[in-house]
């Protein structure tokens, strides 16, 4: 058997049980150490995993029991510093997304990374879904022609967060998985949205990409809806997908619809739009869980010296558009060009 890699999680609150709980089921992993500020977090998960030791001092953690890799699952203000500290201490290192608060920050930490010759990983978790993957593949195939636009609505009713509004709490995941799909960077943004519980802290946002080939995208983020949805439609020139990952049985549904513009037309009477109504199809999908297939793939790269999926560039990316549409609210919705942004001019 492989030399078992030595993990340790900081932040056991929403989502670092989840990350103990599969790093803890992989057999190339060592679950060494959780971390948490509260005793009473560190309690409970002590009462489920007797074997893996709990620490409130994060220092002590990183030079405590010859860890190789540290996980980083805490508020967004704190990936930054605990990240650096991680790396300098010689761990690969796993962050949630986003990445960090800023770009500059994320900048700083793929240096760290390459000049230490370590991993650095961020948690895109959908990336590694059966669905999205599937999704992709389909797209790459040409199967739905030239993407046109792409719809996401990501809504909920809380959790409420302090520091970061909706847009870098929830869109991440959709940011993620349109680049993922389109392939191509973003040009302009522009967002707009408002704050109704949180003075300062927006809980409903709209934001839109624009991408070259005249392709877009809209994201809805929401705190304050009443239905969980987790939904996406991309429209291609031949055909259409729907995604709702809320829906245990059909995850994707690919529509054969589309409608065209016809040529040429003499008179007005003449011109008619084309539209195509066809079958729905609904592909297969094996059944696993992201995380750990997300989790799995962080020590694979590790032990294989590899680029993840989702490294630092990626986390970087990200970061970037979150940014320019905090930028663009701001500025009351107006549009931010990401690459004048990045040279200093945006």
């Amino acid at each position: 058997m492989s030399k078992q890699i030595k993990v340790g999680v900081v932040g056991c609150g929403y989502w670092g049980p989840n990350l103990i709980r599969n790093f803890r089921s992989l057999p190339d992993c060592s679950m060494k150490m959780m971390c948490d500020v509260s005793e009473n977090r560190l309690g409970h998960l002590k009462s489920l995993y007797p074997e893996v030791e709990g620490e409130m001092n994060y220092s002590h953690m990183l030079n405590g029991v010859g860890l190789d890799a540290v996980i980083i699952a805490t508020s967004v203000k704190s990936h930054y510093p605990m990240a650096r500290e991680s790396l300098l201490s010689g761990k690969h290192t796993f962050i949630e997304k986003p990445m960090a608060a800023s770009s500059g920050e994320c900048e700083e930490l793929i240096d760290i990374a390459r000049t230490q010759g370590l991993v650095l990983m961020v948690g895109h978790t959908f990336l590694y879904s059966p669905a999205v993957r599937k999704i992709r593949e389909i797209v790459q195939r040409g199967d739905i022609g030239d993407i046109r636009y792409i719809c996401a609505r990501r809504l909920n009713l809380g959790l409420f967060q302090k520091d970061i509004n909706v847009a870098w709490d929830l869109a991440p995941h959709d940011i993620a998985i349109i680049l993922h799909i389109m392939e191509t960077e973003v040009v302009t943004i522009n967002c707009a949205g408002s704050a109704h519980i949180t003075p300062g802290v927006e809980d409903v946002t709209a934001m839109w990409l624009n991408f070259s080939k005249n392709r877009s995208a809209i994201i809805h983020s929401s705190w304050l809806d009443p239905r969980k949805i987790r939904e996406m439609t991309i429209v291609g020139s031949k055909q259409m997908i729907f995604y709702d990952d809320v829906s245990q049985l059909e995850k994707i549904r690919i529509f054969d619809m589309r409608v065209e513009r016809p040529p040429h037309y003499d008179t007005f009477a003449e011109f008619t739009y084309a539209y195509h109504y066809g079958d729905v199809h609904v592909p297969h999908l094996q059944h696993e869980e992201p995380l750990k297939t997300e989790c799995q793939h962080f020590l694979d790269c590790i032990k294989q010296g590899t680029t993840p999926l989702t490294d630092g560039k990626k986390g970087l990316e990200l970061v970037r558009i979150l940014e320019a549409s905090s930028q663009s609210l701001k500025r009351g919705g107006a549009s931010v060009n990401l690459a004048a942004r990045a040279n200093g001019n945006g």
